[in-house]
């Protein structure tokens, strides 16, 4: 039985899924039109027809999963309360939970970016920004940051598989992480600590 045509305007995200289960199954070394072309049951014509390279088809998957990381840390930082410490908040908690997904995708995903810097061009806009008017709220400059890359880097080499915390261990980290970021917010950090009388 044949395969249902896919609708044009769906064709996109088709694409961009079967790209996604190529990179999952085995990595960025299968990741070329023709491959995804077969994956998504489509010419390599009608691939080449929404992204004209793999290097344009890696920057759409980029796009398309940071702008998914961009709405739930904004959804998470809305629900915390405004201050210095709502953006380490929200970037904590949603490392909490993407933490043990996707083992496969995000290592080839990252290293395939990588080849593609300017795939986390927009993500690179949207956390300068977040930055920036963090810095102007801080009480003790400099601490939301660290968080911020602190969990950033957390999740990174995981990704690379540098480690591989679980349970308590990682409970522990993300508790310590949410305590620093409370401090800075609630003021337990004293004024001489951070460098300002």
């Amino acid at each position: 039985m044949a395969k249902p045509r896919t609708r044009r305007e769906d064709r996109p995200s088709v694409i961009l899924d079967a790209a996604e289960s190529l990179i999952r199954r085995a990595g960025t070394r299968t990741l070329t039109i023709d491959a995804v072309a077969a994956e998504a049951g489509l010419s390599k014509g009608g691939v080449l027809h929404h992204f004209s390279s793999k290097e344009a088809l890696i920057t759409a998957m980029a796009e398309r999963k940071l702008k998914e990381v961009k709405e739930g840390i904004a959804k998470l930082e809305a629900e915390q309360v405004p201050g210095p410490s709502a953006l380490p908040l929200a970037l904590i908690a949603h490392a909490r939970q993407v933490y043990a997904e996707e083992e496969g995708f995000p290592r080839a995903f990252l290293l395939a970016s990588a080849e593609n810097p300017e795939a986390f061009a927009g993500f690179n806009v949207f956390l300068r920004e977040r930055l920036a008017g963090l810095e102007k709220i801080e009480t003790c400059p400099g601490i939301g940051a660290a968080l911020v890359f602190s969990t950033l880097g957390l999740l990174i080499t995981r990704t690379l598989g540098f480690h591989s915390m679980e349970g308590a261990q990682l409970e522990r980290l993300f508790d310590g992480l949410e305590k620093v970021a409370r401090c800075v917010t609630e003021g337990e950090i004293p004024p001489e600590a951070c460098g300002t009388p």
